[in-house]
């Protein structure tokens, strides 16, 4: 699988074999596992699955930009909040060893 990309059907198809579950019951559990995610993230929360890694709200400060459409124009580019995951430990170590 080098280099390959997985969607979410490819998740939800390995996530059925190894757990011995239906497709069905393995796109709940990913559903239930992204919402919770997302909501966590949503109320300034931090989400964090020892080993793997965490999520965490992380935010941008306003800075200057170029228009893509102009190149010769600068724009102002608002303070926002963003999903950032820093590795855990194991899967650091995994992907060095690959």
């Amino acid at each position: 699988m080098a280099g390959a990309t997985m969607n979410k059907q490819d998740i939800i198809e390995t996530m059925a074999n190894r757990a011995k579950i239906s497709k069905k019951a393995a796109t709940t559990a990913l559903e239930a596992l992204t919402d919770s995610v997302t909501k966590t993230l949503q109320s300034n929360g931090k989400v964090s699955i020892s080993g793997f890694g965490a999520w965490f709200p992380n935010k941008r400060a306003a800075r200057m930009g170029v228009n893509p459409q102009n190149t010769n124009q600068r724009i102002q580019i608002p303070e926002t909040v963003v999903a950032k995951f820093i590795p855990g430990k194991r899967l650091k170590e995994a992907i060095r060893r690959r």
